[in-house]
């Protein structure tokens, strides 16, 4: 079987589109459809649905897809063994993490790794939580970096790096940023239904940390006037720095900004997990789990110094 062609269907079952995949693959549409035509000659059947605009699999697709992705698992899982086993340090690593803070985490740890592995063609992904645990569960990413509670968990492994909290974030002209410590001092605590009639900044709801502001408000019985929802923390902070909003922030964010923005405790201390996720059921190689060692001690030092 032609591991080419494999990664040719799979990349239009991916896109939905095959010229949107023929441009990922950097080859032609009119290249990439005689692959698909081929290879549906061969079998015997269609493999997709096509339209002007669509391109979904058939009940035959489908199957040709879940195997396909097993197929090449199993190639990646096979040579990284090998690899290992011969300790020549070659391979490839694909690793996810979550824009921003994610980025900037990566940016960091692979320039360390790259010291010790550099003949490891690493491949960065940058994808929200949910969508690394979905590519993780199905044996398409190796490792991923995210931020969630347990209860965000599916049924692969993590590995917590760093316990995280969350803070409330409230204007410096409000009046209850008089109640906050000075800059230095052990942070004060304040209860959010100080805050039930102010608007309120929140990540969409399809975001880990979503979850746990809603509990958050529900515990307190609150019913937040909900300004707008965003995919970016920093616009949170530039809500608030703006005067418009108040918000609840991860701590990562709070030393960065004590200078324009009060920060408080909140009375449950409520907290999630940095953690590093991978398929239970994968072989991880050693050039992964030197990748988790070096991003856990990239959170330990960063919490450290903050």
């Amino acid at each position: 079987m032609d591991l080419k062609q494999i990664e040719y269907i799979l990349k239009i079952a991916d896109e939905k589109n095959i010229t949107s995949a023929a441009e990922k693959l950097f080859i032609t549409q009119s290249a990439l459809n005689q692959q698909l035509l081929k290879l549906e000659k061969e079998l015997g059947t269609k493999l997709f649905y096509r339209s002007r605009t669509d391109c979904h699999p058939t009940d035959a697709g489908n199957v040709y897809i879940k195997n396909a992705r097993e197929m090449l698992r199993l190639k990646r899982e096979t040579y990284n063994i090998i690899h290992d086993i011969s300790e020549s340090r070659n391979g490839h690593l694909s690793v996810g993490f979550t824009p921003g803070r994610g980025t900037q985490m990566f940016s960091s740890v692979y320039p360390l790794f790259h010291k010790e592995y550099s003949n490891v063609i690493v491949e960065p992904i940058e994808l929200s939580v949910r969508s690394q645990q979905r590519l993780i569960s199905r044996g398409s990413l190796d490792i991923g970096f995210m931020t969630l509670r347990d209860s965000d968990k599916t049924q692969d492994e993590y590995i917590t790096l760093h316990e995280e909290e969350i803070f409330l974030a409230v204007p410096k002209i409000h009046p209850v940023s008089s109640l906050a410590s000075p800059k230095g001092l052990p942070f004060a605590t304040l209860d959010i239904g100080e805050l039930r009639y102010e608007p309120f900044v929140l990540m969409y709801k399809e975001s880990t940390i979503r979850s746990m502001v809603d509990s958050i408000f529900q515990e307190s019985e609150i019913i937040p006037e909900i300004l707008f929802e965003t995919s970016s923390t920093d616009t949170i902070l530039t809500m608030i720095k703006s005067n418009l909003c108040c918000g609840l922030i991860p701590y990562y964010y709070v030393p960065k900004h004590l200078e324009d923005i009060a920060f408080f405790r909140l009375p449950s201390k409520p907290s999630w997990q940095i953690a590093a996720s991978y398929n239970k059921d994968n072989y991880l190689s050693k050039a992964a789990h030197r990748f988790i060692q070096l991003a856990s001690d990239y959170w330990s030092f960063d919490y450290a110094e903050n």
